[in-house]
């Protein structure tokens, strides 16, 4: 991996075996999800908003928190990303 990010953000696959193009998915989800305000400005700047918002909108699962940063932050709208598709397509049990 090139950009400075924590190897704790990627606890479960070996950060040796990352490239920073064929996982950008799962780069910029964990950082989005986990990240800091550095690495969150560091991978901004590298993959640039407009892949980071193609990339996001096809994560499979963002907690609320961070899945309402980035609908507000990258100006997606809800329908649009596959996680909220996903948690919409889902049947629910007794509230």
């Amino acid at each position: 991996m090139e950009l400075p990010l924590r190897k704790e953000l990627f606890w479960d696959v070996n950060i040796n075996n990352l490239d920073m193009n064929l996982h950008k998915r799962l780069i910029i989800e964990r950082v989005f999800s986990l990240g800091n305000l550095k690495e969150f400005r560091t991978i901004m700047e590298y993959y640039g908003r407009q892949t980071v918002r193609e990339e996001i909108k096809n994560v499979g699962y963002l907690d609320p928190k961070t899945f309402q940063f980035a609908v507000s932050y990258l100006r997606i709208p809800k329908k649009e990303m596959k996680c909220y598709i996903l948690k919409q397509s889902r049947q629910q049990h007794w509230i």
